[in-house]
């Protein structure tokens, strides 16, 4: 029996099949905006008889559909093999063998390796995932503030201008103020990227386990037994190793995979449709 490599017994105990990380925030935006949409479009099938309401019906309908590309679609789709990113308009596939590492900027970004003879490597911004910097700065400079003032010994006032404590009002110099939380869109943003870059450090641990796997079957060398020669109950272990090998390989192939990057035909033709409807309203 082979040992399971660290990389993929921890991929197995974390995860249980694709997962799939999108902002809730957006979600609510885009079904209270069809409840939105859907009234008005009522009223105006009811009360509107004139080109204008022709207009506004249109204008209603393209709104819909930039709320669908950028509110409905981006999200991030994570399984054993690789990720996806759904962006408004494109989706990008890679395998977790060409992610260098999973990193928060304004949005999340998936770093790629660059293609052969280029040392650029390639970054994807996920539309899915928010993460506000300036936040997260001023949370973590009112909390230095916090433990230097608490260092310092100096009175917090109360409400009415008082110290906070008994007596003299002075804390404790050792005392430090609790760290500010941080909002729960950082917090989701921060729990996203710590999945994600598990799954990448656990495909390149497989990575570097297979490859000393394939050195080291390489390397040795057994005398070749005629199947005749082996037991019935010798033949089962090694048909169940076969298989197993098998899957690892296809497991491999799926984290092997090369970035690949495709327009997806329903944003486009969520946003191009309402597009000429408005044009045809507005000229005729």
């Amino acid at each position: 029996m082979g040992s399971v490599p660290v990389g993929r017994k921890k991929r197995a105990d974390t995860t249980g099949g694709p997962q799939t990380f999108r902002s809730p925030t957006a979600v609510v935006i885009w079904w209270v905006w069809l409840l939105f949409v859907a009234a008005n479009l009522i009223d105006l099938a009811v009360q509107g008889r004139d080109h204008l309401s022709l207009v506004a019906a249109a204008i209603l309908v393209l709104a819909t559909g930039v709320a669908y590309v950028t509110a409905q679609r981006p999200r991030i789709v994570a399984d054993s093999s690789g990720i996806t990113v759904v962006n408004p308009l494109r989706d990008h596939h890679v395998g977790w063998a060409g992610v260098t590492k999973v990193d928060l900027a304004d949005l999340l970004r998936v770093h790629l390796r660059g293609e052969p003879g280029q040392d650029r490597e390639k970054i994807i911004y996920a539309w899915a995932v928010h993460y506000s910097r300036h936040r997260k700065l001023a949370a973590e400079t009112r909390v230095r503030r916090q433990a230097a003032r608490a260092s310092s010994g100096r009175p917090s006032l109360g409400t009415f201008g008082l110290g906070s404590g008994s007596g003299s009002g002075r804390r404790d110099p050792g005392f430090v103020s609790p760290p500010v939380a941080s909002s729960s869109a950082e917090a989701e943003a921060e729990r996203i990227l710590r999945v994600l870059s598990d799954y990448a450090t656990a495909a390149r641990a497989e990575e570097i386990w297979a490859g000393g796997t394939v050195e080291i079957a390489g390397a040795r060398s057994e005398p070749e037994v005629e199947p005749a020669e082996l037991e019935p109950a010798e033949l089962e272990p090694a048909g169940l190793e076969t298989a197993g090998d098998a899957a690892a390989d296809f497991r491999i192939a799926g984290w092997l995979e090369p970035l690949s990057s495709t327009w997806d035909r329903t944003a486009l033709l969520a946003l191009l449709i309402p597009a000429l409807i408005l044009l045809v309203a507005a000229l005729f």
